[in-house]
């Protein structure tokens, strides 16, 4: 999450399934049409996985107009981007964007999931964040992305214990998940340092009580390495890892360029090509200008072992 910017069996079957159904038909129909060319855009070649390169929004320092944004990410290799909700350029002006430089918005960010949380002991604290949520998947609709990222929640003293967030949590995402398949919007829970789910199989578990096709985990691979090596928890969640955020850590420096500190990504690499995945990978660092940028994108294809 922007938070942490450089401080930086048979269901799992079945969830696999309709993955690709609704990558390949369901999604893209629910939402109208998507651009021509960034229907087009092919996944960054990679070593040993397929996987799409994309970066956040806010990480992008240069450029004037949405269109010089997205054209610039074009140039630099990435496959696409994420955007947040709310705080985006109006969806006619990025659909525009995406349709002229090839790159489509994957998905957005719930950018309200912190301070409005769907585990909020006050119930009119959790009805304001199931209307956020609502728009947020309607921005993501209307941007032509398939996933909105989601913290659940946070554990913060006696009214709002591990057991609360779990519980509330889970029936304020099934109270949105109507919306979600009708507009093809997947919601996908990221692993974070809120003090909820800090082991693989807790994730995982909760995860399959809430037992939704439209519901996955956003793995993302720096946040993990504090509690157990990212490669165990990818792992554990197996094709329940829909979209991967890509940040480094390590205990010495905390969160910090990608390849730099602890996480072993030999062993990350392997453990997704054991799993299968396909799909999105985000940067989640400190952006900056073009420069930076480059240096980002040249990162993720090192540490991914991805090329052109």
């Amino acid at each position: 999450m922007a938070d942490d910017l450089d401080k930086s069996d048979e269901k799992a079957v079945s969830r696999r399934d309709f993955l690709g159904a609704a990558a390949a038909t369901g999604a893209l129909a629910a939402v109208g049409s998507a651009p021509a060319t960034a229907a087009a855009t092919e996944p960054t070649q990679p070593g040993t996985l397929q996987i799409y390169k994309a970066v956040k929004w806010g990480m992008i320092g240069a450029g004037e107009s949405v269109r010089d944004k997205f054209a610039l990410c074009r140039e630099l290799g990435y496959d696409g981007m994420e955007l947040v909700s709310p705080g985006a350029p109006p969806a006619a002006e990025i659909r525009a964007a995406s349709e002229a430089t090839g790159m489509p918005v994957h998905g957005l960010v719930n950018m309200k999931h912190w301070e409005v949380r769907m585990s909020s002991p006050d119930p009119a604290v959790r009805d304001e964040a199931h209307e956020i949520m609502l728009q947020a998947i309607r921005d993501a609709a209307a941007f032509g992305g398939s996933s909105v990222l989601l913290v659940p929640g946070r554990v913060a003293g006696a009214d709002e214990t591990h057991d609360d967030v779990w519980q509330r949590s889970i029936v304020e995402i099934r109270r949105v998940l109507p919306l979600a398949a009708k507009l093809g919007v997947r919601v996908l829970i990221e692993n974070v340092w809120n003090g909820f789910c800090e082991t693989a199989e807790q994730f995982r578990d909760y995860l399959d009580e809430i037992d939704s096709p439209w519901v996955g985990a956003y793995f993302d691979i720096g946040n993990a390495w504090k509690f157990a090596p990212s490669q165990n928890w990818i792992r554990t969640l197996g094709s329940r890892i829909v979209k991967l955020d890509v940040k480094g850590w390590g205990a010495a420096s905390g969160f910090g360029k990608i390849g730099d500190g602890d996480i072993q990504w030999a062993e990350v690499r392997a453990a997704l090509a054991e799993i299968g995945f396909t799909g999105w990978a985000t940067a989640e660092v400190a952006g900056g200008g073009e420069a930076r940028l480059a240096d980002i994108s040249a990162r993720m294809d090192r540490v991914l072992d991805l090329h052109k």
